[in-house]
Order: structure tokens, then C-alpha cells, then sequence
């Protein structure tokens, strides 16, 4: 091989080495476009606030817990969330004076009994920490705000919805979440004055179910038993209506006994789409805790915000399914 020949073929190899790197280069361009994630914020969060709820594993605070980490997220701000795993009056009022002691920026939680938490709210305030109440107020204390239902007016549109569904002639039996809880008595109360327009319907027993499927169903069952009459529930709490079912469907009464229940936990809309359970109430705990934690920014920026904020409350019944998925309480939602 001619000295020439080996310079032209030295030329060549090399230029096709270039050519096939740059080759190689534009075709990883082309194909991972779009791939790269965004660098990490280095920006430090800009406020801390944490969410006391009745108790953490329950599946309606787990969705009220979705809406307020959304907006946190989409605002930097950090959000604990904490309190007693079950409904605990004595944790839950530990868990808040812990927060407060720590000097979070803000905290949202339910008012829950008005004598225990308007002096622990008020106290907070003072100490310059903002309250936000959420689905249960404390009305005498001075909370910034409350964003939930109106249980008063929850209560009085289940009154409406089982008049119109009974024809007005129902023996009615309550199962209530709490004596002592605020909202509950006034899901109760809301009920009671809109029934008051139907001769037909008499209230027959109320009793209480801590807020438990076994003890909604140990209540069911002892009205059963000691007023067999009755032939309509109202459940004013999430697991009521669930309780209230699993007797009924024992009893194999679906067809002569009438159920309104509280909450779109997926066992209820199961058992409307059934037909043992014939309406329920629906809140938005995601829209509660998102607008919640959204209303404690704008105060922290200056900005005016409502005292009371009633988030949407309506009555559903198997034509109005499925649901949005923002509505549906589900079990250890991730």
C-alpha cells in the first residue's frame, strides 16, 4: 500500500469515527428530549402548618389530610400531619399544644367540644398562631375561620330527602356518631326540624355509635329489637349507614326498611348501588382541606379571608353514581 493510499484510508476512518459520534450524539438528543427532570427547588419552604384531625386512620380524614398536602405542595409549604390514631379527646388536645409549642406558622384541626377547645384556640391565637377549623367549628373562639360543612343544613336536607323518599310515614331510628360532638348534634338537629312538616314521620330511638361500624350495627340491632316499628334510619356519621346496612341485610329487611346515611366511603356506595342503603349525605373533605390550607396562605400574606367558608353539601341516591374520585372516601388511600 502506497504511503497516499494509507493517508487517504487514515482520513477516512477518522472521518468516520466523527461522522458516527455526532450520529450518536443527535440520536440520544432526539430521543430523550423532554426527559430530563427538573432540577430540585433549593427554595426553602415558605411557611409550616400542621393539621390536627379527630383521628388519623379515619378514611374521611385521610382525604381531608389529600386536599391540604395538595396544597401544600403546590404552594412550598411543609404540612404535618398528626394526632391520635383513634378518636382520643385528651391526644388530640396534647397533639395541638405540642404544635403550638413548636411555633408552626399555623394550625387547622376540628373544633370538636366547644368547652375544651375555644380556651386551647384562644390561647393559641394570643401567641400570634393563626386557627383555621375544619369540618367541625369552634364558633365562640377566635379561629380565623371555618371551612366545612353546615351540619345544621346536612342534617335538615336528609330530613327533606327521607320525607320525599317515605312519602312522609316513616317510624324513624337515629344512629348518631356522637351525644357530645358538635356536628353530630347538629346533623341531628337539622333533621329533626325538617321532619317537623310531615305528621307522618315520628322519631322513634336515637342512639350512639362512637363512630364504629360494630357499634352503628350494635345500635341498629338494639333498635330492631326494642322497636320493631321501625322501618327508617338516618346515619349522622361516615360508618354509620354501614353499620345500620349489615343488620338489615342480616335481618333480610333491604325491602322494608329505608336508609339515609352519611359520607361516600366506597362500602356506602356499594351498598346504595345494592339498594340496602337508599340515599346519602355527601361532604368534600378534599376541598375542605385543600381550601383550608389555601386560607391560611392568604392570611399569612395579608390578605382578607372569610369567617365561614361552607364547602358543597347535597343528598345522592343510585342514579346520581359514580362519583367523582375526589368525593369518594376510600380505605388507606394512598
Amino acid at each position: 500500500m502506497s504511503n497516499l493510499t494509507k493517508v487517504l484510508y487514515s482520513i477516512g476512518v477518522v472521518l468516520f469515527l466523527i461522522t458516527f459520534s455526532l450520529t450518536c450524539y443527535y440520536a440520544y438528543q432526539i430521543f430523550h428530549i423532554g426527559e430530563e427532570s427538573e432540577p430540585a427547588s433549593t427554595e426553602a419552604p415558605r411557611y409550616h402548618f400542621v393539621l390536627v384531625p379527630e383521628e388519623l386512620d379515619n378514611d374521611y380524614w385521610r382525604l381531608v389530610e389529600s386536599g391540604a398536602k395538595a396544597a401544600a405542595a403546590h404552594n412550598n409549604v411543609i404540612l404535618e400531619y398528626m394526632g391520635p390514631t383513634q378518636a382520643n379527646l385528651e391526644e388530640h388536645i396534647k397533639t395541638l399544644e405540642m404544635a403550638a409549642a413548636s411555633r408552626v406558622d399555623g394550625i387547622l384541626t376540628q373544633g370538636l367540644h366547644e368547652d375544651q377547645f375555644t380556651p386551647l384556640i384562644n390561647q393559641f391565637v394570643e401567641k400570634g398562631i393563626p386557627v383555621i377549623t375544619v369540618d367541625t367549628d369552634a364558633t365562640k373562639s377566635k379561629r380565623l375561620s371555618y371551612v366545612g360543612t353546615d351540619n345544621y343544613y346536612s342534617g335538615f336536607i336528609a330530613g327533606q330527602a327521607l320525607i320525599k323518599d317515605t312519602g312522609g310515614n316513616a317510624n324513624v331510628a337515629i344512629i348518631t356518631g356522637s351525644f357530645s360532638t358538635s356536628a353530630q348534634q347538629l346533623r341531628v338537629q337539622g333533621f329533626k326540624d325538617a321532619i317537623k312538616q310531615a305528621e307522618g314521620i315520628n322519631i322513634v330511638a336515637i342512639e350512639e355509635s362512637n363512630i364504629t361500624r360494630v357499634k352503628a350495627a350494635e345500635a341498629a340491632n338494639k333498635v330492631l329489637q326494642e322497636h320493631p316499628e321501625v322501618n327508617a334510619f338516618y346515619g349522622t356519621s361516615a360508618l354509620d349507614g354501614i353499620g345500620i346496612a349489615q343488620v338489615i341485610e342480616f335481618y333480610n329487611k333491604q325491602d322494608e326498611i329505608y336508609v339515609i346515611a352519611f359520607d361516600t366511603i366506597e362500602d356506602t356506595l356499594d351498598l346504595i348501588e345494592k339498594g340496602t342503603i337508599e340515599a346519602t349525605v355527601v361532604q368534600q373533605p378534599y376541598e375542605m382541606g385543600y381550601r383550608a390550607v389555601q386560607m391560611m396562605i392568604n392570611h399569612m400574606e395579608g390578605k382578607s379571608v372569610p369567617t365561614t367558608v361552607h364547602t358543597e353539601t347535597k343528598v345522592i341516591r343510585k342514579k346520581d353514581l359514580p362519583l367523582d374520585s375526589n368525593s369518594i372516601i376510600r380505605v388507606n388511600p394512598s
